[in-house]
């Protein structure tokens, strides 16, 4: 072998020795580029997983903290009284004709009778009357509603008359509090004095306290008085206001968005009106309000504090929500469907109505709720139309005088008395089972409407 064919030999090795040496480099290069992506992908989820995981702990931490303060509501303390229903003390005659009688109780001073039940259960231990001051501070451990307790007994078994029976009463707020507060029983606490702690050590020694599920907070109305005070009023109200919103935006936002998907004309009018709905989804709700105040009450006299006008209230609140999430759901259906159906011959009308809007149908649905639920927890555009009023009477139609449950939690969390504390939280659990319930109705409806 020449020199110079022992040169190329060696040039040829060099050559394919330095390409694979640098094919090794750019290997190695794109696995460790390939090694650094993938360990930022797993980091990436990795931190959305924790992410995730915060946020179900947040929540579940809101709600249990929610559930906790709320227990208390659940349940509420009674007391059972001696009464004795004396016609002398009720200022009735016994023997008078039984539809006189019947006009008697329903008069009748029980007011009395309730406080000699009571101070015949506290004499003091010498046999010696109560002072002014101790008859005040016994009273002052019952409920305001005891005597009407007596009265509905009363009138329910008039042949207790003249007789001595045991009837059960509420406790006032301050002492079912102080119960549910685990105080050593005979220790003052709260708003309860010393003397009081020991009356009611008292009366737990002797059985005759007793804890009851509450179900007057479901049965009963707003009151001034914390044990007494119930969300059926509210609740009606909300259900109610809730009727009204959604007759009047589901349609009225379907049709607005199938209008200007389906048929309106592509121009600058119908350009302006888009803008404008955009620019209203992001209007504050107190605006609507002062809307609904100035426009539905004020020009067209409608009752205020009326579920009518809270629903159309929030039906305009509610209406940019519904349309632009029915326009989206609506665009997502195939072009190819509606040209087929045009191809064998459906007119407009007919494509819209029986091809795309059950396809969109589920979008719809899903913008629908969203737009209700967003209507369920608001408070201040229901505020400026009166609907903060306090109002004992539970609403039976869309023009009597009503309250939402928003609006109550507000009222009660902006009380004083402790007991409120534990009904405002309640209230809150009962608003987020209504959103529960509606969102569950609308996973159900839109599954249905996908299988179709």
């Amino acid at each position: 072998m020449t020199k110079s064919q022992e040169s190329s030999t060696n040039t040829k090795k060099m050559s394919n020795t330095t390409s694979s040496a640098k094919t090794l480099s750019i290997t190695d290069k794109v696995n460790m580029s390939l090694n650094k992506r993938h360990k930022k992908e797993k980091r990436f989820k990795m931190m959305g997983l924790l992410a995730v995981i915060f946020g179900f702990m947040l929540v579940l931490t809101l709600i249990g903290d929610i559930t906790s303060k709320a227990l208390p509501a659940f349940h509420q303390h009674w007391i059972k009284l001696d009464v004795d229903y004396k016609s002398s003390s009720l200022n009735v005659n016994n023997e008078a004709a039984p539809k006189l009688l019947d006009q008697q109780l329903q008069s009748a001073n029980y007011r009395k009778v309730l406080r000699e039940s009571i101070y015949q259960m506290f004499l003091t231990e010498t046999g010696k009357a109560l002072s002014r001051q101790e008859k005040r501070q016994l009273s002052q451990l019952f409920s305001t509603n005891a005597e009407f307790t007596l009265k509905d007994n009363l009138i329910a078994e008039p042949a207790q008359l003249n007789e001595k029976v045991n009837v059960w009463v509420r406790l006032d707020d301050d002492v079912d509090s102080y119960l549910k507060a685990d105080f050593p029983l005979g220790e003052p606490g709260l708003r309860i004095t010393k003397k009081q702690a020991q009356w009611i050590e008292k009366l737990h020694t002797e059985e005759r306290i007793e804890s009851r599920f509450n179900i007057s907070f479901f049965t009963a109305s707003d009151s001034r008085e914390p044990e007494l005070a119930g969300i059926r009023g509210a609740l009606t109200g909300t259900l109610l206001t809730m009727l009204v919103t959604l007759l009047l935006s589901f349609p009225l936002g379907v049709a607005g968005a199938l209008y200007l998907e389906e048929f309106a004309p592509k121009n600058r009018w119908t350009d302006l009106i888009e803008i404008n709905i955009n620019n209203l989804a992001a209007v504050p709700s107190i605006v609507f309000g002062l809307l609904g105040l100035a426009v539905i009450i004020n020009l067209f006299e409608l009752p205020r504090s009326a579920p009518l006008v809270g629903g159309i209230v929030l039906t305009l609140m509610t209406l940019p929500t519904i349309i632009i999430a029915s326009r989206a759901a609506i665009k997502a259906v195939p072009p190819s469907m509606r040209e087929a159906a045009l191809g064998l011959g459906a007119s407009k009308m007919q494509v819209t109505f029986s091809h795309v809007l059950p396809q969109a149908m589920p979008g719809i649905i899903t913008g629908g709720i969203i737009g209700i639920a967003q209507a369920l927890g608001e408070t201040a555009p229901l505020l400026m139309i009166g609907m903060v009023a306090f109002i004992v009477d539970i609403p039976t139609s869309v023009v009597d005088s009503a309250t939402v449950l928003p609006v109550q939690i507000y009222l009660w969390a902006d009380s004083p008395e402790r007991a409120f504390l534990a009904k405002t939280s309640a209230a809150i659990l009962v608003l987020l089972a209504l959103l529960l319930v509606i969102n569950v109705t609308a996973t159900v409806l839109r599954s249905k409407f996908e299988k179709k």
